[in-house]
């Protein structure tokens, strides 16, 4: 099944398909309420993808939840593991729509799709907008899985950042990666050894996915002759990270793995941090 679903396809506003709303920020439920795909069940990022930190030292700012609440939170959606879900938001699937695509994935879920485009994309093609707050018929909780598949720990990343065998790609924008700026974390720079693909490289100008094609071969210029599997992925929190991991899937690229914690963890845990300016 492609990652991908296009507003054009009539299974995406088809009853028996699950669709999930994904919105992130403090007005999550406000923007939802003021308009939403019909039947979509509203999901937020700080709510139901992620856990609250004690310490985003160790996690990062968005930690998965526990595999236990995750899918009770499926069960409480009228997820089964044989439903067809459609997932998206309103930033391009950029900051949650292809996080929950992801975890999905992570714990064997074999039908799910993202809404190319997203919100925009429904509206572009005229889909009326509805402001019901929709509430899903609950099932019984998700079979729980031993565990989220194709993650990394810190530990990984500091090894893999110095082999010549393994590429860590961190998506954030390039400002951040050099070290001008950081409006969310504490220290601006980024990993040692690391190298920045910018998620949004990954769109085109009406907010759509390139083509598989085209996704191919900006990821494989960054990628070289390394094995997929070998490939990590972070951004600042785990979150646009998934994007990226999206893009991947649907242009082949099978097994890459997401670094969960992220920056929010690594510049919190006093280690080397390189910038333009230190040339690490």
């Amino acid at each position: 099944m492609s990652p991908l679903i296009e507003i054009t396809d009539p299974r995406v506003l088809d009853p028996e398909t699950i669709l999930i709303d994904v919105r992130a920020g403090a007005n999550a439920r406000e923007r939802y309420l003021a308009g939403h795909l019909p039947n979509a069940i509203l999901a937020t990022l700080d709510n139901d993808l992620a856990e609250h930190p004690e310490d985003p030292a160790f996690g990062g700012r968005h930690p998965l939840p526990s595999l236990k609440d995750f899918t009770a939170t499926l069960g409480r959606w009228g997820i089964r593991p044989d439903s067809h879900i459609v997932v998206y938001d309103d930033k391009a699937a950029a900051m949650g729509g292809a996080r929950l695509w992801w975890m999905l994935r992570s714990i064997g879920h074999p039908h799910v799709q993202v809404l190319n485009g997203g919100l925009k994309a429904a509206t572009d093609e005229g889909v009326a907008l509805s402001t019901d707050d929709y509430q899903p018929v609950a099932v019984t909780p998700y079979p729980v899985p031993p565990a989220y598949r194709n993650t990394v720990d810190i530990e990984e990343v500091k090894a893999a950042a110095k082999a010549d065998d393994r590429v860590v790609i961190d998506v954030r924008e390039g400002a951040r990666y050099l070290g001008h700026t950081e409006p969310l974390d504490l220290v601006a720079g980024h990993i040692p050894g690391a190298v920045n693909l910018f998620y949004s490289n990954s769109l085109s100008p009406g907010g759509k996915y390139l083509t598989s094609q085209a996704l191919a071969t900006l990821y494989n210029e960054t990628i070289g002759d390394v094995k997929p599997e070998n490939v990590i992925v972070h951004c600042g929190s785990g979150v646009t990270a998934c994007h990226t991991l999206l893009g991947m899937e649907h242009a082949g690229i099978t097994g890459p793995k997401l670094y969960v914690g992220s920056w929010s963890e690594w510049s919190r845990r006093e280690l080397p941090i390189a910038t333009e300016a230190n040339g690490l």
